[in-house]
C-alpha cells in the first residue's frame, strides 16, 4: 500500500478554500499512486495556534471573542455537507482520507477537534471526536467521545488513526490495537519534536505502520483581520513547522518531511512486516493478559441532548 502524508498549510480560517486546497491535494497525492492520505490535526481550517501565542486566558477579551467567533464560523458541519468535496475527490481517486478537522458542534457554539475517515465506496465512515484536548486546547475545543475509536478496512488492510496526544494514552491505543490495524494514522499540528518519538514508539508498541501527519503555519498565513494576529506576532513568526513522518513496525523511519516545508511525503508499505513483527510482540494478542487486565470502550455518541418525538 502506497500512503502519503500531507504536510501543508491550512487556508487559515477559511473552511471552503481549505476544503478546496484539501481536494487539490488528494488528486496530487492520488495522481503519484497514493492509497491512503492523511492529513493534519484541524487541517480544516486550522489549529487555534492562538491559544499558545497569545492572552487567550484573558477572560471577557473583546479580542479573543472575536477570535473564537471568527473560529467558530469557520468550523466544519458535517451534518450540512462540509465535507461533501472530500468525499467526492475520496471517490473519485480511489483513496482512504484521514482529515483532521474543526468540527461545530449540535449547539453551534463550541467544537470539536475531529478526525474525520473517508472511504472511497463508503464515504464518510468515521468521526471521531478527541478525547481530551490538550493544555491551551482547552479554551478552544470541547472534550470528545469514544464513538469514533473504531478501526476501518480498506483494500484488505485495516486502517485506525487518534488525533495528537491521543497518541500518548495508552488505553486509548490499546482500544485502536485491539482492532488490528495494520496501518494507523497520526494527526499533530505542527510539531516534529513530538511527533517523531511517540510515532516511533507507537510504531514498535502496536508492530504497525504510522502515517503522522502535521501541519506549517506561519505570520504570512494569518488574516490581516485577525483580532489577534499582533499578539501572536509579538511572540512568534512560526507557529506551527510539520512533523509528516512515515514509520515501519520496525521504528526505522520510511520518509519525513524537512521541517517548515509544504509538501507530501509517500512510502510504500509492505503489509506483510505488519505479520513478521507480531511474531514475537501483539500487544492486544498473544502477548496480553485479558484474565489480569480488562479494557472497557464505551463507544456511544455521547450528545448533550437526546429528542424523542
Amino acid at each position: 500500500m502506497l500512503v502519503a502524508s500531507v504536510q501543508h498549510a491550512p487556508v487559515y480560517l477559511d473552511r471552503d478554500a481549505t476544503i478546496d486546497k484539501s481536494v487539490g491535494l488528494i488528486h496530487e497525492a492520488a495522481s503519484n499512486g497514493a492509497e491512503l492520505i492523511a492529513f493534519p490535526e484541524t487541517f480544516v481550517a486550522g489549529y487555534p495556534s492562538w491559544a499558545d501565542f497569545s492572552n487567550a486566558s484573558a477572560f471577557d477579551d473583546p479580542d479573543q471573542k472575536r477570535a473564537f467567533s471568527m473560529y467558530l464560523d469557520s468550523a466544519v458541519d458535517v451534518a450540512r455537507g462540509d465535507l461533501d468535496p472530500v468525499v467526492e475527490a475520496s471517490a473519485a481517486t480511489g483513496t482512504f482520507i484521514y482529515l483532521g478537522i474543526a468540527e461545530r458542534s449540535m449547539s453551534s457554539g463550541s467544537i470539536y477537534c475531529t478526525l474525520a475517515a473517508i472511504h472511497p465506496e463508503h464515504g464518510l465512515v468515521g468521526t471521531h471526536r478527541k478525547l481530551k484536548p490538550t493544555y491551551g486546547e482547552r479554551m478552544m475545543w470541547a472534550d470528545g467521545d469514544g464513538n469514533g475509536l473504531r478501526a476501518h478496512d480498506f483494500n484488505g488492510t485495516r486502517v485506525s488513526g487518534l488525533n495528537c496526544w491521543e497518541n500518548w494514552m495508552p488505553l486509548a491505543r490499546a482500544a485502536m490495537y485491539a482492532q488490528g490495524p495494520q496501518v494507523h494514522v497520526a494527526t499533530w499540528p505542527g510539531s516534529p519534536a513530538i511527533s517523531l518519538d511517540i510515532s516511533r514508539f507507537v510504531a514498535m508498541e502496536g508492530r504497525l505502520f504510522v502515517v503522522s501527519s502535521g501541519a506549517v503555519l506561519r505570520d504570512d498565513h494569518l488574516p490581516d483581520d485577525f483580532p489577534v494576529r499582533q499578539q501572536m506576532l509579538d511572540i512568534h513568526h512560526r507557529f506551527a513547522s510539520g512533523g509528516a513522518i512515515i514509520v515501519a513496525p520496525t521504528g526505522e523511519v520510511l520518509a519525513q518531511a524537512d521541517k517548515h516545508e509544504e509538501t507530501i511525503i509517500y512510502a510504500d508499505l509492505d503489509l506483510d512486516l505488519v505479520r513478521q513483527e507480531r511474531q514475537n510482540f501483539d500487544p492486544t494478542g498473544h502477548y496480553s493478559r485479558p484474565d489480569v487486565l480488562e479494557l472497557n470502550v464505551d463507544r456511544r455518541r455521547r450528545d448533550p441532548a437526546n429528542f424523542t418525538d
